[in-house]
């Protein structure tokens, strides 16, 4: 299943930056149309549709930083993660799903500018999870590349495109490692933190007319709570889940409303920090 998920992956998110996914075909030019999917890749616009809607709950900068632009907000989401450095040193993989989740996030959003030790050491806490959750070599070794590459001072600009690509393509990959119920909880871990972001600019900026169609997304919701309250998963005791799954029972309640109110948008940010100070 990883291919297909791949594929959707790439294509959703060339789409979304106006660019073509990084490689083409060998045998087909640069400027010839896409060829079409194989025949065991059956692909149909309902499939687009769901697939690009899971790909996206992992923050892309762009995407995430012009949906608040054409709200009307000037934040800048980089500036307001935490500088706190997140670990995965935990028996719960669940846990460890949405951590490196939160992890995922922050690299994607601060690649950019953050400091070359600090964000090192974020995309090593990232590939420890990746290496805990059981992504196989393919994954660690990119990773390993990406640091690689930030050590060496190349430039930021030109891996931005590529790690926010890898951020879509690289975590459905671990459907076929470590199995279906990973990749939820690791967008899980990617929404909360933007969530978090997107709600804290609201607020600061007292904008709250622009929550509406930033954070209303009960499908997404519904989404997650499928995969935290799941039947036969890993159900040792463990706050930091229990927290994830009490904030999106709430969160669901709230999105399912017809407008949110500056109330509304201060729970969310409330509720969504509670689990991140947790982690």
């Amino acid at each position: 299943m990883a291919p297909r998920w791949i594929l959707l992956s790439l294509s959703f998110l060339a789409a979304c930056t106006g660019e073509e996914p990084a490689e083409q075909p060998a045998e087909q030019p640069a400027e010839q149309p896409a060829a079409q999917p194989t025949p065991d890749v059956q692909l149909n616009p309902a499939e687009l549709a769901a697939a690009a809607e899971n790909v996206t709950l992992v923050p892309s900068p762009a995407e995430m930083q012009r949906a608040l632009a054409n709200a009307g907000l000037t934040s800048e989401l980089a500036s307001m993660v935490s500088d706190k450095d997140i670990g995965v040193e935990v028996d719960n993989l669940d846990q460890v799903a949405v951590r490196t989740g939160v992890i995922l996030a922050e690299v994607v959003l601060t690649l950019k500018d953050a400091p070359k030790d600090k964000l090192v050491r974020r995309l090593e806490s990232m590939k420890a999870g990746f290496v805990k959750l059981g992504a196989g070599s393919d994954i660690p070794s990119t990773i390993d590349e990406l640091i690689t590459s930030i050590n060496n001072d190349l430039n930021r600009e030109d891996l931005l495109d590529e790690v926010d690509l890898l951020s879509g393509a690289m975590v459905p990959e671990l459907e076929t490692e470590a199995g279906e119920w990973v990749v939820p909880l690791i967008q899980a871990g990617s929404w909360l933190e933007g969530a978090y972001l997107v709600s804290g600019a609201i607020e600061s900026e007292s904008k709250f007319e622009a929550a509406g169609s930033l954070l209303r997304q009960p499908e997404v919701v519904d989404y997650f709570l499928e995969y935290v309250q799941r039947e036969g998963g890993d159900k040792a005791p463990d706050e930091v889940v229990k927290q994830l799954e009490a904030t999106l029972v709430k969160l669901k309640s709230i999105a399912g409303k017809e407008t949110l109110s500056a109330e509304d948008v201060k729970e969310i940010h409330a509720a969504t920090g509670a689990v991140l100070s947790m982690l």
